[in-house]
């Protein structure tokens, strides 16, 4: 006779790169038989970044896919049984919490560690994924280092696009800010800095046809929507900046999270709304989204977890 009842997991993380391969180390040496699914992405955002040389620990640098792998082995090695498989359903509706794993495997578990990070929004042309990563970033702070005295371009028109276009200018020779319309969604506050910079070009009403470049970004071809002109830009570096989208779609009936979408924690904590539901990472960060805080909140969620069994009486 076929037993239909579900596996019981004391402690499941959903998702992995850095805040849920910390979140694991952590829960595994507690003892909480951590089971990670890795979702669409194992590793996350980092696998698809060549140098990262912005975390502590590593003085030469390292490479972001090699230093996923470090952190999946570390993992492994505490006991964490790391599955491949992406979380489709949950139902965060009682106790134990319910997960169905790739439409078909149904899960029950005690807490419930989210770690599914959030995506870049990207424009969508062909050269732009072909160089992602040789020059092509959606991020200019992990980046921007690397450009340094050089021409770089970045697109978006909001608060965070001005913020990475002034840092930018910080490092950089030359900043083309490509802007799709006559006007900036970001503050007047950070649009003042763009203007006033002397090292940031706008162009206004302007779209990207395509990024130059075989095996590295040489240029940027550019489009006026009102003249028709184009024109191509002498740059090194090309930066998307025009939004993420956290992947909390199937949380949000259950947990609270804000009008973009990024899941709510309780200050200070990993703690959801929901009792036994913590998130960590970029999935609730729209503030830093950086490998070391999404890490650090992956500690957090694990100790957060272990407290609640342990008042529970589980652990």
């Amino acid at each position: 006779m076929e037993n239909n009842t579900p596996e019981h997991i004391k402690c499941l993380i959903i998702g992995s790169g850095p805040a849920g391969y910390t979140a694991a180390i952590y829960a595994a040496r507690a003892n909480l038989a951590p089971v990670m699914y890795q979702g669409l992405q194992p590793g996350g955002q980092l696998t698809i970044t060549n140098d990262v040389e912005n975390f502590p620990g590593y003085p030469d640098g390292v490479m972001g896919p090699e230093m996923m792998e470090d952190l999946r082995k570390q993992a492994t090695r505490f006991g964490t049984d790391i599955r491949y498989g992406i979380a489709t359903a949950v139902d965060f509706s009682g106790h134990p919490h319910k997960v169905t794993i790739d439409e078909k495997v149904e899960l029950t578990a005690d807490t419930v560690i989210i770690a599914t990070g959030a995506s870049a929004k990207w424009l969508g042309l062909p050269s732009e994924m072909r160089l992602n990563g040789m020059g092509v970033s959606a991020c200019a702070v992990c980046d921007g280092f690397f450009y340094r005295g050089k021409d770089v371009a970045i697109v978006g028109a909001g608060d965070t696009a001005a913020e990475e276009a002034t840092y930018l200018a910080n490092l950089c020779s030359k900043v083309y800010m490509i802007v799709r319309k006559g006007e900036m969604r970001a503050s007047k506050i950070m649009q003042k800095r763009v203007i006033d910079n002397p090292k940031i070009e706008v162009l206004w009403n302007t779209v990207t046809e395509e990024i130059l470049g075989d095996h590295a970004v040489v240029g940027a071809r550019v489009k006026n929507a009102l003249t028709h002109e184009t024109r191509d830009l002498d740059v090194e570096g090309f930066f998307v900046a025009i939004g993420h989208e956290p992947n909390s779609k199937i949380f949000q009936p259950y947990l609270h999270h804000d009008e973009q979408g990024y899941l709510k924690t309780l200050p200070g904590t990993a703690k959801t709304n929901v009792d036994g539901v913590f998130a960590c990472g970029d999935v609730q960060d729209y503030t830093y989204r950086q490998a070391i805080t999404a890490a650090g909140s992956g500690c957090m969620a694990a100790l957060d977890a272990e407290r609640y069994l342990a008042a529970l009486g589980d652990h």
